[in-house]
């Protein structure tokens, strides 16, 4: 692999250093041990004498650091250090410091999030490095902590490290094979990626059964609409990122499934009733604690059933004390959902949302929108008495206890000799490959169509949307596909006639798709969230108008084939995201090359009539 210029040194502390003297150098070493004892289960608890090392560690920190470890931030820049120059002014305009370190120091800060779009995730030795680099500045603190370094990576649909790292198939397409094994393969290649790179905490998996096809923000992030499948398949999630060392998040407690808003953009309102946030919701959330699930993330949204308080469950003691900890009796880190979306905004101030998240019963406050308002709102509460320096206490031993699981108090330092021999290898590539050709669901297959044939369809256009990449890295769908058919012995030309953000074209792109499939042997069209107005309708129709035969493939949500109608389409199949992974999948699919396999993991409603199904759950054809 390719190693850059920001490639850094690796430090080598010394266990002392690390520990900070809050102990001797043979409590250092015990508690070494036990961070890098088999990381399987969460749920194995330090050893007394451990707990009190860490209690020790936290009588040393000033008030000003007790604050800082509660929160994780974003910065800005591919260097702890040394970042590129619009990079350290938004930091300084945002927070006030220059880079990373400048952060650390300042605010004490217990974590970092990674971003793509903060420029955090470049290629695999930058993030070694800049990892690297935090924990350098952590240890370098009046009270020495390592940090635990955080990120999205669900895959699928979302995902902030981009090749050469290894992508995945995301949830619903894992959901469609419904596989443990596959699931906790691929959570523990994810995993293992993650940690050779310095990040320590996933965000995932999604815990959320998506019962709702018209949910904006969850979709295919979920595993599927069946709350025991979506339970089985977050415990080998779970027992997959932990087994590889890193801290798994089930997300977005209560259950963010059945909501019609995106919680980034306004604040969702759940109307199920207990009795059905047990059947439905619950059982995720449940099976995660008992695979020993090391942190949890909150949901921004309204549940009155649970709380007939107008707040949303991140702010919500009865929700996050009263049924998480006490009446499913989880131990572990609660961890918000991001600070800066408006689900969480729209009541209270940025001064007081932090205050009232501590004050529900989280630990980890994550990227608050305005460190310095949210950082000294906290310090003030606790200063004033309205949050007792006690209840810190009991977050940071938390937070405290997964770092010292998690290894980081043994050595928080990576490698570029461990990203070689980890990041990207053969061996994962071929199991994702393997993976997501379990996934692809075939829907219809009219007069035997697919799989397509070399001699009789040889020449084929493939059209229709181009989102751009979830990691930044691959695509675009037409093209990925047009290169895969040929791989396999077609003859496959692209054309992309819309985008992600625009994803119904224009009648100018229709007609040049219809004039350029005339003369093809065959025709597959990609198309994403079909609306009951979108021109992504007359696409489908007008090439299948042409008499060619025409293959859909939906590359996003599956409930596409029920907008399309009778659109003339011969064969059409669910991809679940568009990621090169998935869709070099699907292709080989529609050659011939594998058996669809994938099940629908949700329903498919009628589009003239939702209470209606059109596919049920469980539906998908074979060759």
């Amino acid at each position: 692999m390719h190693h850059e210029e920001t490639t850094a040194p690796r430090p080598r502390p010394s266990r002392r250093t690390v520990l900070a003297g809050a102990t001797a150098v043979t409590a250092a070493a015990s508690l070494t041990a036990a961070a890098t004892a088999p990381a399987a289960h969460a749920a194995s608890p330090l050893s007394p004498a451990d707990r009190e090392r860490l209690r020790r560690l936290i009588s040393r920190m000033s008030l000003e650091e007790k604050v800082g470890q509660l929160f994780v931030m974003r910065v800005y820049g591919h260097s702890a250090t040394d970042p590129d120059p619009a990079d350290v002014e938004v930091n300084r305009k945002e927070m006030g410091v220059s880079n990373a370190a400048e952060l650390i120091a300042k605010y004490h800060v217990g974590g970092i999030i990674y971003f793509s779009w903060a420029h955090n995730t470049r290629n695999p030795h930058q993030i070694a490095a800049l990892s690297n680099g935090i924990q350098k500045a952590g240890l370098a603190q009046p009270t020495p902590v390592p940090l635990l370094i955080s990120t999205d990576q669900e895959h699928g649909i979302v995902a902030r490290v981009g090749a050469p790292a290894t992508l995945l198939p995301g949830a619903m397409a894992l959901g469609a094979h419904a596989s443990r094994a596959d699931a906790r393969t691929a959570a523990r290649i994810a995993g293992a990626e993650l940690a050779a790179l310095g990040i320590k905490q996933n965000y995932a998996p999604v815990a959320d059964v998506n019962v709702n096809p018209a949910n904006p923000v969850i979709g295919v992030r979920s595993f599927g609409a069946d709350p025991g499948a979506v339970a089985r398949l977050v415990a080998a999630e779970v027992e997959g990122y932990q087994s590889a060392g890193v801290v798994a998040t089930a997300k977005h407690f209560p259950g963010h499934g059945d909501t019609a808003t995106d919680s980034h953009f306004g604040l969702p309102l759940i109307t199920h009733s207990a009795e059905e946030w047990e059947r439905l919701d619950a059982p995720p959330f449940k099976a995660a604690i008992e695979a020993g699930i090391d942190s949890i993330m909150t949901a921004h949204l309204l549940f009155p059933a649970l709380d007939p308080a107008d707040d949303p469950a991140t702010l919500s003691r009865p929700i996050l004390t009263g049924i998480l900890r006490e009446r499913l009796g989880y131990g572990g880190v609660v961890v918000t959902d991001s600070l800066g979306m408006a689900g969480v905004r729209q009541k209270y101030g940025d001064d007081r949302v932090p205050v009232l998240a501590l004050k529900a019963g989280v630990d980890q406050l994550l990227n608050p929108p305005d460190l310095p308002v949210a950082w000294n709102a906290v310090l003030k509460a606790v200063r004033d008495g309205e949050i007792a320096e006690k209840r810190l206490d009991e977050s940071i031993l938390r937070v405290l206890e997964l770092k010292a699981r998690r290894g980081l108090f043994g050595d928080p330092y990576v490698s570029d000799k461990d990203v070689d021999r980890v990041v990207g290898t053969r061996a994962h590539l071929t199991a994702a490959d393997r993976i997501a050709e379990r996934t692809t669901t075939l829907l219809v297959n009219r007069d035997g169509l697919l799989p397509l044939s070399r001699r009789r369809h040889r020449n084929i256009l493939v059209a229709g949307v181009d989102p751009a990449a979830p990691s930044g890295t691959g695509g675009p769908p037409t093209a990925v596909l047009a290169r895969a058919l040929t791989e396999l012995g077609f003859t496959a030309t692209a054309l992309s006639t819309s985008t992600g953000s625009q994803p119904s074209p224009t009648q100018a792109k229709i007609d040049e798709a219809v004039a350029a499939a005339r003369g093809k042997d065959a025709v597959v069209v990609t198309t994403y969230n079909v609306s009951a107005t979108s021109s992504q309708r007359t696409l489908v129709s007008s090439l299948a108008e042409t008499g060619v035969p025409v293959v859909h493939l939906a590359i996003r949500n599956p409930y596409d084939i029920a907008r399309l109608g009778d659109s003339g389409a011969g064969a059409s199949l669910a991809t679940y995201s568009w990621t090169d992974v998935e869709l070099r999948a699907a292709a080989r699919v529609v050659a011939g090359g594998a058996e669809p396999v994938g099940r629908l993991p949700v329903p498919v409603p009628r589009a003239d009539d939702p209470a209606q199904v059109l596919y049920p759950m469980g539906y998908g054809l074979s060759y």
